[in-house]
């Protein structure tokens, strides 16, 4: 058993406005301000920016630049309803359904980018 548990990880993004509405509208974000940037609550954990007019400290030796990311989110239902969400929003999918291993043992996922170009992944356990 873990003893410790994930409370952020950091992605890149090269323009607010536009991550702000797509990981709000896409994800359910809660979109934070903090400082000159943003961060976005999903469930239990947060990903903080790196963006436009951020020098954070200290960064990763190699930091990761816009669209380098691959992050999965659980979807709570079925991966159709991931997949019409997805459809309704207007999100090409880039790969799936397929059959996947995640935190809740195996499950079928679904993969699309953020605007950037960040993979991201719906993994459903239903």
């Amino acid at each position: 058993m873990s003893i410790v548990e994930l409370d952020h990880c950091v992605i890149h993004v090269s323009d607010w406005e536009r991550s702000n509405a797509f990981y709000h509208d896409i994800l359910g974000a809660e979109v934070v301000r903090n400082g000159d940037g943003f961060a976005y609550r999903i469930g239990r954990a947060q990903l903080n920016c790196h963006g436009p007019g951020i020098e954070p400290t200290p960064v990763a030796r190699v930091p990761v630049p816009p669209g380098g990311s691959d992050l999965c989110f659980v979807w709570p239902g079925p991966i159709a309803e991931a997949i019409t969400h997805l459809q309704r929003q207007s999100i090409a999918i880039e790969l799936g359904p397929v059959q996947r291993f995640g935190r809740g043992g195996h499950g079928t996922s679904v993969y699309f980018r953020d605007p950037d170009g960040s993979l991201l992944e719906f993994i459903s356990y239903a």
